[in-house]
């Protein structure tokens, strides 16, 4: 079965957009006419593809024609730029904050040089970044998920380790003989997702405690965890800076790492494979090795 090109582009637009009205502005088409796109394409696809919520939402069924095609928008734009017609290849990624402020800035740098791209990125946890992918959303992730989505390859790219720290005044305050009171000292969390400061808990037997902030943004995570608004965990790469604005490592706390992997469609995309090289350059520069696997 064949999906006709300007469907899929309205569907893509619909997902980004989040309406029908918006997407019929982006393509200079009536409302009208994005609906009959979409109608057409559902009635080829036999199930119903977008719903028609506030955002609109494409749905499971059609998240695959979603993902083909944001791969065709990329093939049509790298083929135009090679035959000289003025066109931008957009780039979807997603990256977890502690990243995107830390080792993946060289990333940003080498994506600069390449004017004729354009770097969408996605802010979201590594343990849900790969249901982007999964969606169709991005043609690429940093995921703490290791098994591959369905259409993608999947490489280690190191352990990006944590710290938990505090305010040496807060870790004065919530210090008990040698050890620190897990169980009442305030706790700063990036956000819902964020449960690696559960792991420090548990490993000390303890849960959340009564006061839990929540500061959703890595630099502001970091500031307020300096500040002495709780103790969190401070990513590796930060801990010079850190360290420099007086922040102390808590008494008995022992590093936490999170594996990170690369994900990315499995597509004949010189933008993709430049993108990619970047990438590993990067993680390699600041990130632990990841584990070697014998195959012995």
């Amino acid at each position: 079965m064949r999906f006709p090109a300007d469907q899929l582009e309205t569907l893509v637009v619909i997902a980004e957009e989040g309406s029908f009205d918006a997407a019929a502005r982006r393509l200079a088409l009536t409302p009208s006419a994005v609906s009959q796109r979409v109608r057409a394409l559902e009635r080829a696809a036999g199930q119903v593809l977008v719903r028609r919520t506030s955002p609109a939402e494409v749905t499971d069924a059609g998240a695959p024609l979603l993902r083909l095609g944001r791969q065709l928008r990329l093939l049509t734009e790298e083929a135009a730029s090679e035959v000289g017609t003025e066109s931008v290849v957009e780039l979807a990624v997603a990256v977890n904050a502690d990243s995107l402020a830390t080792w993946f800035r060289p990333v940003l740098q080498a994506v600069a040089a390449t004017p004729a791209v354009a770097l969408r990125l996605y802010v979201e946890d590594e343990g849900h970044s790969h249901d982007l992918l999964r969606r169709g959303e991005v043609l690429a992730a940093v995921t703490a998920e290791p098994q591959p989505v369905q259409g993608c390859s999947v490489e280690p790219l190191g352990t990006l380790r944590y710290l938990p720290a505090a305010a040496p005044a807060f870790a004065e305050r919530y210090r008990r003989g040698r050890g620190f009171d897990w169980a009442a000292a305030p706790v700063v969390v990036f956000n819902e997702k964020d449960r690696l400061q559960d792991r420090v808990l548990g490993a000390h037997g303890v849960g959340r405690p009564p006061v839990v902030h929540r500061v959703p943004s890595s630099d502001d995570f970091l500031a307020a965890v300096v500040a002495g608004l709780g103790w969190g965990l401070v990513p590796e790469p930060q801990l010079a800076s850190a360290a420099a604005l007086g922040l102390a490592r808590l008494p008995g706390a022992k590093p936490l790492g999170v594996a990170l992997h690369w994900q990315r469609w499995r597509l004949e995309s010189p933008a993709l494979h430049e993108l990619t090289t970047a990438v590993r350059d990067a993680a390699k520069e600041s990130l632990r090795p990841p584990p070697r696997i014998d195959r012995g």
